[in-house]
């Protein structure tokens, strides 16, 4: 089976609540935060109910070396200054020491950002702090799994060359991996969607394929080398459902653990709702199993009605982000996004009354998908 999950929340009941939301989506791995993403934070390890949730991992079909752990976002190795930069060794270390508590291997992180020095500083900065948090947890075998970066500000693993030069200044490098990120790598300049083979062969003769631990694929709201980083679900920017589905079934990152970073989507921020269980079960091609085999049926309702209006899937999504991206008048007077527009279109019409804004919300994912490929049952 496709390895393939998202990231979930690892909240009052640590490990067990967080298996609980994968289970929930039909993943078959996924990634946690040991606690918020933007602060250093964390519960002591024996509240973290891991027991309970390797026990609910293996009555759900999930195994352990195909979940992931994220460092948070604030973390910066690259830092010249030495309490930020202290702070991050100091909490990385036990970052890691969490991680292998819990059983996982390969703790994804933010390379690091080299702010007021150069790119050269940074590298350097970065490989330091490296070397540090990986002797002084000897002890442990959690890797640390660098990952690629869009390049926006001053961030370091922009290109390949970049994360190649930090391995080789790294004593025990072989706990590096790699976390290969889909809409970081299209936004830094890599073509994904024209060359995906291409990428992966450049990937593979700067730092090898075999070093990939972790791929992340998120679709991405501006075109190929924009430096931004702005996830958005499978389908619905640039990259595209096809492409997506391309490295999830490519032969060279065959059993990697696949997660989905994209963001959660509706009307409401009180109320809005992952993609997860759609994009997981498109990318699998059991989409009727999965959601019902009405789902087929309405995502072959939104084709038609969308025929009639002349709406084409991918031209109508990349024309609204260019129009977004290059007419502040128009965006300032209209905003929504290319899902929001299609959502409100469907709504208009009356199209599917019967469902709610998550179910209309996943077959729009599923009519996206199938102008590219077949669905299968």
């Amino acid at each position: 089976m496709l390895k393939i999950g998202s990231h979930v929340s690892f909240s009052d009941k640590g490990l067990l609540s967080a298996t609980a939301e994968a289970a929930s989506y039909g993943s078959s791995s996924f990634m946690i935060y040991t606690g918020a993403p933007q602060n250093t934070r964390r519960k002591p390890i024996d509240s973290m109910f891991l027991e309970e949730g390797r026990a609910a991992m293996s009555a759900a079909g999930i195994q352990l070396d195909d979940i992931v752990v994220h460092a948070p976002y604030i973390v910066n190795l690259g830092s010249y200054k030495s309490n930020i930069y202290q702070l991050a060794v100091e909490f990385l270390q036990e970052e890691i020491r969490r991680t292998h508590a819990i059983g996982v291997k390969n703790i994804v992180l933010h390379p690091g950002a080299f702010t007021d020095k150069d790119a050269d500083y940074g590298i350097d900065r970065i490989a330091e702090g490296l070397n540090e948090v990986l002797n002084g947890t000897s002890e442990t075998d959690v890797n640390i799994a660098l990952e690629t970066m869009a390049g926006k500000g001053t961030e370091i693993g922009r290109t390949f060359e970049e994360i190649a030069r930090i391995i080789e200044k790294v004593e025990h490098n072989e706990r590096l991996t790699i976390c290969l990120d889909t809409c970081h790598i299209h936004d830094a300049g890599y073509d994904i969607v024209n060359d995906l083979d291409g990428v992966l062969e450049e990937f593979d003769r700067l730092i090898g394929l075999h070093k990939i631990g972790v791929v992340h694929i998120n679709d991405s709201k501006n075109p190929i080398g924009s430096h931004k980083d702005r996830h958005t679900p499978i389908g619905t920017g640039w990259i595209g459902f096809e492409a997506i589905n391309r490295v999830v079934h490519h032969e060279k990152l065959a059993g990697k653990p696949f997660i989905l970073e994209t963001p959660w989507i509706g009307k409401d921020a009180k109320t809005q709702r992952p993609m997860y269980e759609a994009e997981i079960a498109l990318l699998r091609g059991t989409a009727a199993e999965r959601l019902g085999e009405s789902y087929l049926t309405e995502v072959e309702q939104l084709h038609q009605f969308f025929t009639q209006q002349d709406i084409h899937p991918r031209a109508f999504v990349i024309s609204t982000w260019e129009l977004l991206k290059n007419d502040p008048k128009a965006k300032k007077a209209d905003p929504r996004e290319p899902l929001e527009r299609l959502y409100d279109l469907v709504v208009e019409a009356s199209l599917l009354p019967h469902l709610n804004e998550e179910q209309i919300n996943q077959r729009l994912i599923g009519w996206l998908a199938a102008h590219d490929l077949k669905l299968q049952a």
